[in-house]
């Protein structure tokens, strides 16, 4: 724990200390904070100015939404997955990197159930697209070559990155995402809550989420492009 990049640190703080906030607030203001900092896919269908924050908020739920969570259980599992897959990716593309990427995935995420629950009213708050795209770009370079002797800790940090091809070649990572998306999909179609997280989970969100991660992490990972080149003579 003592070794997780700053960028990951930073952002669980964030999300701790909004959390404390609002437990500290009466409940009429925390609902209004709540509303403020969610995205509402009714903020898009004529409901902006009905809500609070206005036509600002339909700008900046789209990233404020991943800072708020339903409770503290929620955001522990979210913290949680964070660390896990997170660090990895801060490790390989840097803690400004981790950012953009990060924030990035959690707007894909919205958009995706934007695209699916248009004209709702219901909020959706949490990281958990954005964590779900943290860990798709995780997926390209934790798994070792089948074979390979692992000796000690592996690299992460210059691991070779998988090509698109190769990551949805491998049967290891399949089997991981068929697991994943089936969780998702249980958990959001079902009647069944997990995390604290009353009202159910927006899988499209995080499917939406992950992606987004899959599909762009190249752009962000700088050394596996390095990785993968030749070495030239010197």
């Amino acid at each position: 724990m003592f070794n997780v990049p700053r960028s990951v640190l930073l952002a669980a703080a964030l999300m701790i200390a909004v959390h404390l906030v609002r437990t500290s607030l009466p409940d009429e203001l925390d609902l209004t904070l709540l509303l403020a900092l969610a995205f509402i896919p009714a903020r898009y269908s004529g409901a902006a100015l009905e809500l609070p924050g206005g036509y600002l908020t339909a700008v900046t739920s789209f990233v404020t939404y991943m800072v708020v969570h339903a409770s503290w259980v929620h955001l522990l599992v979210n913290t949680l997955w964070m660390l896990a897959f997170g660090s990895a990716v801060a490790r390989r593309i840097g803690n400004l990197g981790f950012l953009y990427f990060s924030v990035l995935c959690g707007i894909a995420g919205a958009l995706t159930h934007l695209l699916f629950h248009f004209g709702e009213m219901a909020p959706v708050v949490g990281a958990s697209a954005a964590i779900s795209g943290q860990m798709a770009g995780a997926l390209r370079f934790i798994f070792r070559p089948r074979g390979e002797i692992s000796q000690g800790e592996p690299d992460f940090a210059h691991a070779p990155l998988k090509s698109l091809p190769e990551t949805l070649s491998d049967r290891r990572i399949l089997m991981f995402l068929a697991l994943w998306i089936g969780l998702n999909a249980y958990f959001g179609l079902s009647s069944v809550a997990i995390a604290g997280a009353e009202g159910g989970i927006a899988w499209e969100a995080h499917i939406g989420g992950f992606l987004f991660g899959l599909f762009f992490f190249g752009f962000f990972d700088k050394q596996g492009v390095l990785t993968q080149q030749p070495l030239s003579p010197r």
